[in-house]
């Protein structure tokens, strides 16, 4: 009877919903509509549970309160909510692209460091897919830089834990080529786990931060060559798409690149950006 009760008090409302889709919509920027409502309730289950709670009433009373626990709650809720698909060397024209003519170009004027940007870096296969070319491209061009570093990114604090730990299954490093599993990737001597960890000379160069793209400004100190924000931007309107790129390359190099998803576009956009590949797009030089 118990397990009845709470399975018939744990369904979200259509105006339970709207009222969590309209605050991440707001302080997160994803757009959430009607037919999310299901994924909605069904990541938002874990949190009744761990909280001992019958109703979407009481966990939107308690979340929305004032208080720490509050900001806590909803810092937990965005993980939950916020969906989180990459993988090693996803939309390999990008990194090709980046061996074949950026990192050339970047030798050849002169560049010593490359400070790259990976945003909304979810679990960390983008980011030290890019440290992975990094040192592709130094052991196959001896001297072309002295150093790079990257900055990844994510809202999720989840998912940067995961990424800091750099543990992947098997069947995530199934497709890389043999030679470049055994050169980045250590095996977990349980053979029962089926798991490889990212080797530290690559986790090494890669560092872990938390930013709100709906946050007014990024504290960035550093300008990037590269920036990229893949598959993130999807989940907003334009106008706050607009908003977001804008910020992003008010840190990025004249001259340097942003790399977006396959399904996104800066169409109808007032930036300054020329597009130069499948989802690829150059700073302008100030003339």
């Amino acid at each position: 009877m118990g397990a009845e009760f709470l399975k018939k008090q744990a369904e979200l409302t259509d105006k339970q919903f709207l009222k969590i889709a309209d605050f991440i919509q707001n302080n997160v920027g994803i757009k959430m509509p009607e037919q999310k409502k299901l994924m909605v309730q069904s990541r938002l289950q874990s949190r009744l549970k761990a909280l001992g709670m019958e109703s979407f009433d009481d966990y939107i009373a308690y979340a929305f309160s004032t208080g720490s626990h509050s900001d806590e709650e909803i810092a937990l809720m965005i993980d939950v909510i916020t969906t989180n698909l990459t993988s090693f060397f996803r939309e390999k024209q990008h990194f090709d692209s980046m061996m074949t003519t950026i990192l050339p170009e970047f030798a050849k004027n002169g560049f010593s460091k490359i400070d790259i940007w990976s945003a909304a870096c979810s679990s960390g296969q983008e980011p030290y897919t890019l440290s992975i070319v990094m040192s592709e491209y130094f052991r196959t061009h001896p001297g072309a830089f002295s150093d790079f570093s990257i900055l990844a990114t994510d809202i999720s604090s989840r998912m940067l834990e995961k990424a800091e730990n750099a543990v992947y299954t098997m069947d995530d490093v199934e497709d890389l080529p043999f030679d470049m599993k055994k050169r980045y990737f250590l095996k977990s001597k349980d053979e029962a786990a089926q798991q490889v960890r990212v080797k530290p000379e690559i986790r090494k160069k890669v560092r872990f931060e938390r930013l709100n793209f709906m946050d007014s400004s990024y504290p960035i100190e550093t300008d990037k060559h590269i920036i990229f924000c893949r598959n993130a931007l999807i989940y907003f309107d334009k106008p706050t798409q607009e908003a977001v790129i804008r910020k992003l390359i008010e840190h990025l190099i004249p001259g340097g690149y942003l790399f977006l998803g396959h399904s996104e576009t800066i169409f109808g956009m007032n930036l300054p950006l020329r597009n130069v590949g499948p989802t690829m797009f150059r700073k302008e030089i100030e003339r």
